[in-house]
């Protein structure tokens, strides 16, 4: 056999799921090239080979276990304190944008901890501690309930941490961190506070640059003069979701010629009764409806629950958040028996839904609140899922991950069209005749992999470059097989690799 069919050999291997440790650990190694580094960050592994990776002398190889979400989080610890600053960064940066899935996973309180109170950023001088935490900042692996908890944890570094989400604090912890013990805890609270002060939101704006400024309008407290000079420069679309905009900027803004603007204040809670009898009645449908949709009394939890809902479209692939306690599960039930398709779609997004409300969204004439459902809610029955997999190839990568995606009973899909479709067909495992010989690459890999195949079909497909790969991720490949492959990858063995090793 060629050597050309080493790497789909490698490749195959490093994805087999009845792989033992091993034969997987002998790919944790720079020998194997990319095939050991895609296993240690993308699959589930022993915890023989977790160990192995860990302790390896190659950063490279530990760097990859880092961005690993098929383990448990918890065995990925010790990286949290890498003698690699990259190793740590991609820790805390998790998955490349890119590849990030949308549920992302969040890190244990250990892994946290450590990086947020880290003194440096490894013994490489590579990343600084606070570059570390940007990674971990932006990657959204910190959990809401970590943040919540950090206004009163006993590491004064976190409590100032906690100063960064000041807006989100309640009353009695603002106070606690003003008089905190801890000196820097204090200073930093002191500095955090301005964006409650409207007065110092006010002189600090000019410095956020026309980046910054939409942030800094839609969330702190506004003085008169700063909405005043919003409104001449045509930037009020940020007061529209502020909470702390004055009554009186409410009232313009629900007046305002611009019918987007009126539709976004339609939907606040501190509208008056007024405001809300005459944008209920407004010409523009979008405006209407919006004001209609969300009967009073509302909070502001409920409108951003509705607004994340809005506008995506049955496409959409945002990040999905845990849930934060806001609205209440009661809230969301009355959403999901609405008449209403929009309130319908924002119960659908709700994971805490109860059983039989989930099974009659899963039969939903509006086609959104079916995909909605699909994927997020862990009840969404398995047929559902295959449905929205089919017909939705954006959310496919997404489903995929879903534990009740449907793993048999997709014979039926083996003539269609779309190739990514014909491939999950290929490879369930009561297929009588995997397509072997299909066009497609991914479809014919699927195919080689599928443990139907008989040892004599396994050995013509491992010496065919188009189904190598495919055949040697097949888990009924023999463990003799296995490694008399990696003998010939890796150790240059002369051994012939073909059958009866």
């Amino acid at each position: 056999m060629s050597d050309s069919l080493h790497e789909p050999w490698l490749r195959g291997i490093a994805f087999n799921p009845a792989a033992p440790s091993d034969v997987l650990i002998r790919l944790v190694d720079s020998a194997a090239g990319k095939a050991g580094l895609l296993m240690c960050a993308g699959r589930d592994l022993p915890g023989a080979v977790i160990d192995a990776a860990l302790n390896h002398p190659d950063r490279v190889i530990r760097r990859a276990l880092a961005r690993n979400r098929h383990i448990d989080p918890e065995r990925l610890a010790p990286l949290a304190t890498d003698p690699s600053g990259i190793v740590r960064g991609w820790l805390a940066g998790g998955a490349p944008a890119h590849l990030r899935p949308r549920w992302v996973r969040p890190l244990p309180e250990e892994i946290l901890v450590t990086l947020l109170t880290a003194r440096d950023g490894g013994e490489d001088g590579t990343l600084t501690a606070n570059e570390i935490v940007d990674e971990l900042i932006s990657s959204q692996q910190i959990p809401l309930s970590f943040h919540r908890s950090m206004a009163g944890h006993e590491h004064p570094r976190l409590r100032e941490r906690a100063t960064w989400e000041w807006q989100s604090l309640t009353a009695a912890q603002r106070k606690a961190l003003l008089d905190d013990p801890d000196p820097a805890v204090r200073k930093a609270a002191q500095e955090r506070s301005w964006v409650l002060d409207p007065e110092r939101v006010e002189a600090k704006l000019p410095s956020y640059g026309s980046r910054g400024k939409p942030f800094a309008l839609g969330r702190c407290a506004l003085s008169p003069a700063l909405v005043e000079q919003c409104f001449a420069e045509g930037t009020v679309r940020p007061l529209t979701w502020n909470p702390h905009t004055p009554a009186d900027a409410v009232a313009r803004l629900a007046r305002h010629p611009e019918a987007e603007i009126r539709e976004l204040v339609a939907a606040r809670p501190d509208l008056g009764p007024d405001l809300v009898a005459e944008l209920g009645e407004d010409p523009d449908e979008d405006v209407r409806m919006r004001a209609r949709l969300h009967p009073f009394p509302r909070t502001w939890a409920e409108y951003w629950a509705i607004d994340r809902v809005i506008g995506h479209g049955p496409d959409c692939t945002c990040p999905i958040t845990e849930p934060t306690g806001e609205p209440s599960p009661d809230w969301f039930a009355a959403c999901a028996t609405s008449e209403k398709p929009v309130l319908r779609r924002v119960a659908a997004c709700f994971p805490g839904l109860p059983a039989e409300l989930a099974a009659t969204l899963a039969q939903d004439e509006d086609e959104e609140v079916r995909i909605l459902l699909a994927c997020h809610h862990p009840l969404a029955p398995p047929h559902l899922l295959l449905d929205v997999f089919v017909t939705r190839p954006a959310h496919r990568p997404h489903l995929l991950t879903l534990p009740a995606f449907p793993r048999t009973g997709r014979a039926h899909l083996i003539s269609h069209p779309d190739a990514d479709v014909r491939a999950l067909a290929a490879a369930g495992p009561t297929l009588p005749e995997p397509p072997v010989e299909d066009p497609d690459e991914s479809v014919r890999r699927a195919a080689a992999a599928n443990p139907s195949l008989t040892p004599e079909a396994l050995e013509a497909l491992l010496a065919d470059s188009r189904t190598a790969e495919g055949a040697a991720a097949n888990p009924s490949l023999p463990l003799p097989r296995m490694h008399a492959l990696l003998d010939r990858c890796l150790n240059g063995a002369a051994t012939s690799p073909s059958g009866g090793h």
